[in-house]
């Protein structure tokens, strides 16, 4: 059977070309609206014009605008080519009809809207092959309409006469007034045609051999210039008018009235009236677009003041620099740490989450691993409200180099740990701490200078302590430091072979992780089906105590957590493997934009009441549907500097039949250090950013000759970057000397647009939030443990009309310019194998020349150069024509 809607590209010309919804239930439009239904529009593509023989400008022309068709030509169409044919809409149109040829006209103005239309009755087909003769009523009217009032009168030449405007114009031109000079260049005659041969030497180290030309005024050469002092005054024409109105009385006054109805003779009069169908028939259209206009439009609007930006009372636009709004330091911990991750609650505004670890390298920390065991890791809550005092604390076994929120519940987070386990929180029995939700509190969505997030003034007194809801296994898990971490998106899941399918919870239950032991893991929190019964493990696990203040939600990934599938990223010929350090999914969502922000909070506290994540189980199906066309690839930045877009898909070894990773689609060694940042656009779902070394570089999904944009070195290294979360052609870029750069690709794109110092040491996290529609904050943290609020200025948060069309522009063109670019290298390269076969050639020629054949283009060579020699010698004048003759027989 044929589907029940498709699109069809169909061309007037074959050059313009139109889609058209097609329905088998849908039922034939006919111009009924406009006082025609017997006539039902139609397109038909350049294949039906052929099979039907009605080709525009071939078969129909301006002088036969249409075509008799069989009946028995449609039914064959029909039976071949079904639901395809552009006549399956009028199919019932055709079957009814009661005549043997049906007409079918070309509509070349599209006065109905398509490029042909049928005729359905055979009494249309007469009145449109035989037309009505026009009535001499008609004629009587035509003949007193008056003909244009308008008549054209040729221009009459005048003598020109002069008002001194040549004077002028003959002042203005501009005349060369200096001397033209000649120079003549010369050369010795015994250098002509000598060999050159070109060399590198110190310009400062050669005398003579550097000249600066500075400018100076030469006093030699002065320009005159004409001025002309003008002074004009314009006075408008003021007339005196006065005038007095009539004033009356007021009065109330009203007015009783019938309306005037026609009769029902007058009505059937009016109702076959042909001038008020034909009327009608006229001005339905007019009338139609005029209602549809005002639908579409406002037509009261103010066009002048829609073409400037909206200005924002808060904020300006002159200012580009960023204000320091405030910072957070943990002043109770007894050792030096530094800030690793940072991430913006989703869903509570003012409250920021950090992660710190100790400041000591590989060496010191087995040296001082005893002390360390003895101090918490942890992530801090901090709070707009209390810049001391952290709100919430959660702990780990080791300390955290990267976490994320959950995307479906807030209050689940995932963390990866330095010693290379996962760990899960579940902050749920919090909650109304963090909220505090309160009768008119203070969680207003009114938009101020003030943070929305306070606390209670009691609850700063005390620090929360959070232990861990469950730690991934060691020995199964990764055995190095987790660089990075990522939620899936609860609208899909993988298996072990890394085949997508639909999720079977709901919510968001696998994670990413990778790692510096060169591996990247796909972790599911639900608890696996056992293959057989064990209830003496049940009973055990049933005698175990729970702490009180411990969370039971994970507790059946304690310690036993691992992944169920791990992928290793092979250099190839050789048995080492990439090191990743950050990847990018294809189901990224960066962060969550203002507009999701209310979806979000919802979504938060149905999670909150139902508790998803309590019933893990639940979620657990036996059948799943898998996801076709589904993008299994993604990006990943390696240690050595390296971006690889690779697929997370396994396949087998034909000779071993063991799972193994695919190779590498591509792989480019742009950046020269590592790679610290892999982060899609929020703008553009196929763009990606990489900061890494001292560079930063911007790729597009797809086009596999190289970056979009590579920046060159800068003055130090970057350490970390973020695309802007409102504007689409900004990223921000931390240094390691403290330093963040603002790159506009609307304004600068070879180096950043402004700099600005946040702070004495390396920048470690850069996290941008947006706040409300007119205030927008950027957290940036540091080396030692500093967490810096700075307000992103109206400039760098509000964009332009069109910054999204242009800088999808932008990227277009070079995507087309690195084409350009790969076709010249192609290019070249043939012409360089082409020229190496010429020399091959010439050099074999040399080696099969005779003895003979040498002697003989020698001697043609020194008769050349005799006959030049006489000829240079009789211009010269040294000999004479006479003497050439006995001069060439002495030769």
């Amino acid at each position: 059977m044929a589907p029940k809607s498709q699109k069809r590209k169909i061309s007037k010309t074959g050059k313009k070309k139109i889609t058209l919804p097609v329905s088998e239930e849908a039922e034939p439009i006919n111009m009924e609206s406009m006082g025609h239904p017997e006539i039902y529009p139609l397109v038909l593509t350049t294949k039906t014009q052929e099979i039907f023989n009605c080709r525009i400008d071939e078969d129909i022309t301006d002088e036969q605008p249409y075509k008799l068709i069989r009946k028995e030509d449609f039914f064959a169409d029909f039976i071949n080519r079904a639901a395809v044919s552009d006549f399956y809409p009028v199919k019932k149109i055709i079957q009814e009809y009661p005549g043997d040829e049906l007409l079918l006209v070309y509509d070349k103005d599209f006065k109905y809207g398509l490029n042909f239309y049928l005729i359905g009755t055979e009494e249309g087909k007469e009145n449109y092959l035989n037309p009505l003769e026009v009535p001499e009523e008609q004629e009587e009217y035509k003949e007193h309409i008056p003909e244009d009032l308008y008549v054209y009168k040729p221009p009459v030449s005048k003598p020109w006469v002069s008002l001194g405007s040549e004077r002028e114009i003959d002042e203005e031109t501009v005349k060369e007034s200096t001397k033209q000079i000649t120079y003549m260049i010369s050369r010795k005659r015994s250098e002509f045609g000598a060999p050159i041969k070109f060399s590198d030497q110190n310009a400062s180290s050669v005398k003579d051999a550097y000249i600066e030309c500075t400018a100076y005024p030469d006093k030699n050469f002065t320009l005159k210039q004409l001025e002309r002092d003008v002074g004009m005054q314009v006075i408008p024409q003021i007339k005196d008018i006065s005038t007095q109105t009539r004033w009356t009385y007021p009065q109330n006054a009203t007015t009783q009235y019938h309306p005037r109805e026609f009769s029902e003779e007058e009505k059937k009069t009016l109702e076959q009236s042909k001038t008020l169908t034909d009327f009608l028939n006229s001005v339905s259209m007019s009338v139609e677009i005029a209602l549809q206009q005002n639908e579409i439009m406002n037509v009261f609007i103010d066009d002048w003041k829609r073409l400037a930006e909206e200005e924002g009372t808060f904020g300006d636009k002159t200012d580009t620099h960023l204000k320091e709004y405030q910072s957070f330091t943990d002043l109770h911990s007894p050792t030096e740490k530094m800030i690793t991750c940072v991430s913006w609650h989703p869903v509570i505004f003012g409250l920021i989450a950090v992660s710190v670890a100790v400041r000591l390298s590989f060496e010191e920390r087995v040296h001082f691993s005893g002390k360390l065991l003895l101090q918490p890791s942890l992530i801090l809550f901090w709070s707009f409200s209390d810049p001391i005092h952290p709100q919430l604390m959660l702990e780990s076994p080791d300390d955290i180099f990267c976490f994320e929120f959950c995307p479906s519940d807030p209050n689940i987070i995932a963390g990866g740990c330095i010693n290379g386990q996962i760990v899960m929180w579940d902050i749920t029995a919090h909650a109304d701490r963090i909220e505090n939700i309160k009768a008119g509190g203070s969680r207003s969505k009114k938009v101020t200078l003030k943070p929305l997030f306070l606390l209670e003034p009691e609850s700063n007194k005390e620090v929360m302590y959070i232990r861990h809801c469950a730690v991934s296994s060691i020995e199964n898990g990764h055995r190095k430091v987790i660089t990075d971490i990522h939620w899936l998106s609860d609208t899909f899941e993988i298996n072990r072979l890394g085949s997508v399918f639909e999720n079977r919870s709901g919510i968001s239950c696998q994670l990413a992780t990778c790692s510096a032991d060169c591996t990247i893991c796909f972790w599911d929190i639900r608890p696996q089906k056992a293959l057989t019964p064990q209830p003496t493990e049940k009973k055990k696990e049933e005698s175990i105590e729970i702490p009180f203040d411990v969370p039971s939600t994970f507790l059946h990934l304690d310690l036993s957590w691992k992944p169920f599938s791990k992928i290793r990223l092979s250099k190839g010929e050789t048995t080492l493997d990439h090191c990743p350090t950050k990847i990018s999914l294809s189901d990224d969502t960066l962060l969550y934009k203002e507009q999701d922000k209310a979806p979000a909070q919802g979504k938060a506290v149905k999670a909150g009441e139902a508790r998803p994540y309590q019933n893990l189980e639940e979620g657990l199906a036996n059948h799943l549907e898998p996801i076709d066309d589904f993008c299994t690839k993604f990006f990943v930045g390696t240690e050595e500097g390296e971006v690889i877009y690779t697929d997370w898909k396994m396949e087998r070894d034909p000779e071993t039949g063991r799972l193994m990773t695919k190779k590498p689609v591509s792989l480019y060694t742009v950046h020269d250090g590592a790679v610290h940042t892999v982060q899609r656009s929020p703008f553009y779902h196929d763009i990606i950013l990489t900061v890494g070394g001292w560079n930063v570089a911007i790729w597009k999904e797809g086009v596999m000759t190289g970056p979009l944009l590579q920046s060159c070195c800068a003055p130090k290294r970057y350490t970390s970057g973020h695309w802007s979360l409102t504007r689409p052609g900004v990223f921000y870029i931390g240094r390691e000397d403290g330093y963040l750069d603002i790159w506009d690709l609307l304004e600068k794109t070879h180096e950043p647009a402004q700099s600005q110092n946040i702070c004495i040491t390396m920048i470690t996290c850069v996290k941008p939030w947006t706040f409300s529609a007119k205030q927008q904050f950027i957290a940036v943290a540091d080396y030692f443990g500093t967490l810096h609020i700075l307000e992103i200025p109206w400039t760098l948060s509000h964009p332009s009309t069109n910054e999204v069309s242009s800088v999808h522009y932008y990227f277009e063109r070079e995507v087309k310019h690195l084409e350009y670019v790969e076709q010249r290298k192609k290019i070249r390269e043939q012409e360089k194998k082409d020229m190496e076969l010429e020399m091959e050639k010439k050099k074999v020629k040399m080696y099969q020349k005779s003895k003979e054949q040498m002697e003989t283009e020698l001697k043609m060579e020194y008769e050349s150069y005799l006959e030049l020699e006489r000829n240079i010698l009789v211009n010269l004048g040294l000999i004479k024509v006479k003497e050439t003759m006995s001069y060439v027989e002495m030769v």
